[in-house]
């Protein structure tokens, strides 16, 4: 099967180099995958006016949106990234001599490479914990490899026991609506979950314990003393271990920081900045 459109200066080049090589016009076809058409009038071409370039490319309408009015229509995207279609069109046209349509303004917006997405949506952070967040940082910017394995990490999560979020898709038929392949079990109150807090460190995966009701203060000095003493003192011997855990207002409870300053010689409390990725990643 030929191609399509103009060819480039190359695959001109290639046939031409075929035809003088003394390959036929269906040799030349078959091997380079141009129809018959096109190797006759390319090397016509190249035999009456010694041409292997293309010059349609200057052929057809002149485009209505110029390098400059790209330039422009870009700095109105900067400007409000949220515009429809519609106010993208009518806020170029203002002071422009020559107007151009919607359509006009898709193209453009394609052929600069903008193309209309969902946005990824990210948590909300105030201006505060962005500085404290970034007061980390700064603080374990020099933190090596080694450093950081000596950190158990920690948090809690809650998993459905089934899927049921609505966002699943399947491939059907019209009149497969009702095939049992095709269908989605509903159950009420989600299906019910299961809520889980676990730690693990680099050197190994550490409890997984489930929580029967909310965590609250008293259920959490629990796993503290329970679990996550245990496993510091196991896994850090020399008291160079430290324990993250998020912000949670249990976590910040009164009773766990007392806890905490009891047992201040065994590890450390890594200190947490608040709505960190760490969390939200984990979740």
């Amino acid at each position: 099967m030929g191609k399509k459109g103009d060819l480039s200066n190359f695959e001109r080049g290639m046939v031409v180099g075929a035809r003088r090589a003394g390959l036929s016009i269906s040799q030349s076809a078959q091997l380079l995958g141009f129809s018959r058409t096109t190797i006759s009038r390319v090397y016509k071409e190249w035999c009456e006016k010694g041409k292997t370039s293309s010059m349609r490319q200057s052929c057809g309408r002149k485009c209505l949106v110029d390098a400059r009015g790209q330039r422009r229509m870009g700095r109105l995207i900067q400007a409000d990234r949220r515009a429809t279609l519609t106010e993208i069109t009518t806020r170029y046209n203002r002071g422009m001599q020559q107007s151009i349509c919607e359509a006009t303004t898709r193209t453009t917006l394609r052929r600069m490479g903008y193309n209309s997405r969902r946005p990824h949506r990210v948590p909300l952070i105030s201006t505060t914990n962005r500085k404290k967040r970034l007061q980390f940082a700064r603080a374990h910017q020099n933190w090596t490899v080694e450093d950081w394995k000596n950190v158990a990490w920690s948090d809690e999560s809650r998993f459905l026991l089934r899927h049921s979020d609505g966002r699943v898709r399947i491939w059907r038929k019209q009149n497969e609506n009702m095939d049992p392949s095709c269908l989605v079990t509903t159950v009420q109150a989600a299906g019910g979950g299961v809520m889980v807090w676990g730690m693990f460190s680099w050197h190994t995966l550490g409890p997984l314990v489930p929580i029967g009701h909310r965590l609250n203060a008293t259920a959490y000095l629990s796993i503290v003393s329970d679990h996550v003493h245990p496993f510091m003192t196991t896994m850090y011997p020399s008291s160079d271990g430290y324990f993250q855990q998020d912000n949670a207002p249990c976590h910040k409870a009164r009773i766990i920081s007392n806890w905490f300053l009891e047992h201040d010689n065994e590890f450390t409390v890594l200190k947490w900045p608040p709505q960190s990725p760490h969390s939200f990643a984990i979740k």
